[in-house]
């Protein structure tokens, strides 16, 4: 479960570690980062180069502070119901399955069941793009790449895991402690979506969140209120380092 977070995210626990100070702060004595990326010295110590940094990434920083800002603006959506990640398992045979370690926790066709009785809703590109083809056209939303900043929304699971994205993906000028804060979201909202998922995953030590029953969807609802809540300050602060990274340069 946890692999996901060094697998489809792709940075290794070691990047994690590294802590920074963020944007603005000098370190003393610490003369060892003026030759790290995006550092430079002052004085006897250094502080990121948030200026460079912004310069170099304007883009990135850009579509990720659109991408934060609207979504924080929006009112979360709890009706979707981890359906997403049953909709990339739908109508595939047992060596398609993603988690091949893992036994489908209704079968196959009780899988197909419950994607073909619910109406699916998913707003998360990245997480469509992994639908199978005969799942792809029940999903009410098709969402696109280039919409992403018109289509997300805070109620969304892999939104709010996402955190940890365009917190590493504005390293260095994250300051470590938020960095932090964004991983074990993610973290803990992972094991929710697998929770919910088709998967058994009690071979791991988890119970099921069965959303193919009423009280499995009412507990995953008020999980994704939680996170959405808990996300909410966590993305407010990283659109302020993008709006420090997009900031014009001070005054010679």
């Amino acid at each position: 479960m946890e692999d996901f977070l060094y697998t489809y995210y792709s940075w290794s626990p070691g990047k994690l570690a590294r802590w920074h100070p963020g944007v603005g702060v000098v370190l003393k004595d610490a003369g060892e980062r003026r030759d790290w990326p995006h550092y430079r010295a002052v004085g006897a110590g250094a502080q990121v180069d948030g200026e460079t940094l912004g310069r170099r990434r304007a883009t990135t920083v850009r579509w990720a502070r659109d991408v934060l800002a609207a979504t924080r603006g929006r009112a979360p959506q709890l009706a979707c119901f981890g359906l997403h990640e049953w909709a990339m398992v739908h109508r595939t045979r047992p060596e398609q399955v993603r988690h091949a370690g893992l036994p489908l926790r209704l079968g196959h066709a009780g899988t197909d069941e419950v994607v073909e009785s619910h109406r699916i809703r998913c707003s998360h590109h990245d997480a469509f793009r992994f639908f199978t083809p005969t799942a792809v056209p029940l999903n009410a939303l098709q969402p696109t790449r280039a919409e992403q900043a018109a289509q997300e929304q805070p109620g969304c699971l892999h939104a709010t895991m996402d955190l940890y994205k365009w917190a590493m993906k504005l390293s260095p000028a994250v300051p470590g402690e938020l960095l932090l804060d964004c991983f074990e979201l993610a973290r803990d909202v992972r094991v929710l979506d697998m929770r919910a998922s088709p998967y058994d995953v009690s071979s791991l030590g988890h119970r099921a969140v069965a959303i193919e029953t009423p009280e499995g969807k009412a507990e995953y609802a008020r999980a994704q209120r939680e996170f959405a809540e808990r996300a909410d300050p966590l993305r407010a602060a990283l659109v302020e380092v993008c709006d420090a990274l997009l900031a014009p340069p001070a005054p010679a």
